[in-house]
């Protein structure tokens, strides 16, 4: 095989392969959805939110149905709030309620939103109220050991 060939191949190669790892890096970034679909806006208060970070997904029945846009601190409530873009073709009732999830035991962190029952419809701007903070592994197992250690002290 001629040299030139051969240099052309390897840099057909190398861009195909810098492509792919693009991709990948979109994929994992959970930045793959380029898509323009129109999204309204909610916002939900934790007092814990775990490793949630923006982009995550937010989903309702396993079906991802927006994204957290953003994650800030309240000051006068002492909680974090949480702002989502959900696809404008999913509507949910009002009394509707979120939940900061893991996927799988140690998986990423995400938003769950369970529907209520009003007739009503969450628009944009709009705050759910009834809301579940993410569940802290590390303090379940210290409630855990201190419930052990004080029923070790107590002779039955």
């Amino acid at each position: 095989m001629e040299r030139s060939t051969l240099d052309l191949w390897v840099g057909l190669f190398v861009v195909a392969g810098l492509g792919a790892l693009t991709i990948l890096a979109l994929k994992v970034g959970n930045m793959g959805s380029f898509g323009g679909a129109e999204t309204y806006q909610l916002s939900a208060s934790f007092t814990n939110i775990g490793g949630l970070k923006p982009r995550a997904a937010v989903k309702s029945a396993g079906v991802v149905v927006g994204r957290v846009a953003g994650i800030t601190f309240d000051n006068d409530k002492f909680m974090a709030k949480v702002t989502m873009n959900i696809e404008a073709r999913f509507k949910f009732p009002k009394d509707s309620s979120a939940s900061v999830l893991t996927a799988g035991l140690l998986g990423e962190q995400y938003i769950g939103i369970e529907g209520g029952a009003e007739d009503a419809m969450l628009a944009n701007g709009d705050a759910l109220k009834l809301t579940q903070s993410a569940v802290v592994l590390e303090k379940l197992i210290s409630q855990f050991m201190f419930n052990k250690a004080a029923e070790g002290g107590n002779p039955k």
